[in-house]
């Protein structure tokens, strides 16, 4: 038999236990709540930075603006590997109809004529004489002659007694012979053009310079004819910035970091197809100025502060972003602009190929698909939950997913981004700019950064020349041998 539940007794001392003890609770209580909205707030926090690197892992070289060396070496699947923002041309790889085609052929006249007889008849046996030739068939080969040893020219200023009044006169040397010994401008050239061409660093450039030429250059000798060479074409950079500056309707600006002296500066490349100028700063603002016509860029929000110029974006980067969101976060609408921008570019491109302009029609017809598809992203981003702030509590601009971003960025610059279909001279990508800067990257990885400010300054300028000089079609090592004037004076403007 169960026994009746005991009768309690509160006397005001138990009823302050229960009250304390109610306290207690009650402040428990609300730290908990505390505690869990500030870990709701925390994992709402963790789980967009973890989306956020998961969303940095998949990015790559075809959907990102992150070169193909940082894919590594693991490859990616079957179809990303053959995936490229280019689209299909129909045409079958290798050389297209009516391409120009370059293969080495015989001369007329070669250089050393080697002959060779048979020495008995493949029939019977015979003895066979060279006199009893009946004809030949040629085969040439071509190769570079046995290293010889630097050719020394000596001059030498005579002085001639005048017949009249006894008077001495000494012959001048040429101008640059300064020195009892002294190396000439062709070797100069060759060094100049290993190092700042195909950035050799010095020591290397030292031993290539001694097994090709058996010329053993000091590495300070280097150095000094490297500054010699930007110093006597510091004229011809100049001039380029003013034809790229002031003179080009469209031109091509990009920049990328580099080290001098162990901290970060900027190296600016302002471009056409037929000049490059480099320019080295210690902030990545300070841009080019005096600029006029149309500029070509990749939306660095700097750019938009010049005066005096209308803005083309570069829709390669475009297409990129586009192909992260397909990639990524699914978005649907990426796709379809990622098809209309294509199609825009065939477009142009084919008029462009029959010396036409595309049609008002035609271009306000990509105008309207293209604000429809901006209206759509934009709608489904605005329908999403709001994100949270990177931290609870920071004050600043609303957080946006990164598709959201691209629409808005694409919807305020629907004429930069479109201006290609407008007008012929400007391009459907920035890869002008890209091109030329991207030999920057090359020189770090191979050299590193640079040890003085002199040193990335007269590379600045020489790779001003060079690039400029592949673009006008000049041989290199002629065109370093020559003055800045002389160069001036060559320049092929359009």
């Amino acid at each position: 038999m169960l026994s009746p539940p005991p009768k309690y007794v509160f006397d005001a001392e138990g009823f302050d236990r229960l009250r304390l003890e109610n306290e207690r609770l009650r402040d428990e209580n609300a730290w908990l709540r505390s505690s869990y909205d500030e870990q709701q707030k925390l994992i709402v926090h963790l789980t967009a930075r973890i989306e956020d690197l998961e969303r940095r892992l998949k990015l790559n070289s075809s959907n990102s603006s992150k070169p193909p060396s940082s894919d590594g070496l693991k490859k990616p699947k079957a179809e990303l590997r053959t995936k490229s923002l280019r689209g299909k041309s129909g045409n079958q790889s290798g050389g297209q109809k009516g391409h120009k085609g370059e293969t080495l052929r015989q001369t007329a006249e070669p250089d050393h004529v080697e002959d060779h007889f048979p020495v008995t008849c493949g029939q019977c046996g015979s003895i066979l004489l060279s006199t009893a030739a009946a004809g030949y068939t040629a085969r040439q080969v071509f190769d570079l002659p046995e290293s010889q040893p630097l050719v020394a020219v000596e001059h030498r200023a005579h002085s001639c007694l005048c017949g009249q009044c006894g008077e001495t006169t000494k012959a001048a040397f040429p101008q640059g012979v300064a020195a009892p010994v002294q190396y000439g401008p062709r070797i100069a050239s060759v060094s100049t053009y290993l190092q700042c061409a195909h950035f050799l660093p010095e020591e290397r450039l030292s031993k290539v310079m001694a097994d090709l030429f058996n010329a053993p250059l000091a590495t300070a000798t280097l150095a000094a004819m490297a500054h010699k060479a930007a110093e006597r074409f510091r004229a011809f950079s100049t001039h380029l910035c003013e034809q790229i500056s002031e003179k080009a309707g469209v031109k091509h600006l990009d920049e990328t970091g580099f080290r001098i002296g162990g901290k970060t500066q900027w190296l600016h490349v302002a471009c056409t197809p037929l000049f490059a100028f480099y320019k080295v700063s210690s902030k990545r603002g300070s841009l080019l100025t005096d600029l006029s016509g149309c500029i070509v860029h990749d939306h660095w929000k700097p750019y938009f502060t010049l005066d005096n110029v209308i803005h083309a974006l570069c829709n390669a980067h475009h297409l990129r972003e586009l192909q992260a969101l397909i990639d990524i976060e699914k978005e649907d609408w990426a796709g379809q602009m990622q098809r209309l921008l294509r199609r825009a570019h065939h477009v142009a491109q084919a008029a462009q190929n029959q010396n036409l302009a595309v049609s008002d029609r035609l271009i306000a017809l990509v105008g309207r698909r293209y604000d429809k598809i901006i209206a759509h992203a934009v709608a489904f981003h605005e329908a999403q939950p709001a994100l949270s702030r990177p931290k609870p509590g920071k004050r600043g601009r609303k957080k946006r997913r990164t598709g959201h971003n691209l629409a808005l960025r694409l919807r305020e610059h629907k004429e930069g981004t479109l201006r290609f279909l407008a007008d012929p001279d400007v391009p459907f990508t920035n890869n002008e700019a890209e091109r030329d800067l991207r030999m920057m990257k090359l020189r770090q990885k191979i050299s590193g950064g640079f040890r003085s400010q002199q040193g990335a300054e007269d590379f600045a300028i020489l790779r001003s020349l060079i690039t400029t000089a592949r673009k006008q079609g000049w041989n290199i090592i002629e065109t370093l041998m020559k003055t800045a004037d002389q160069l001036i004076a060559d320049l092929k403007y359009a």
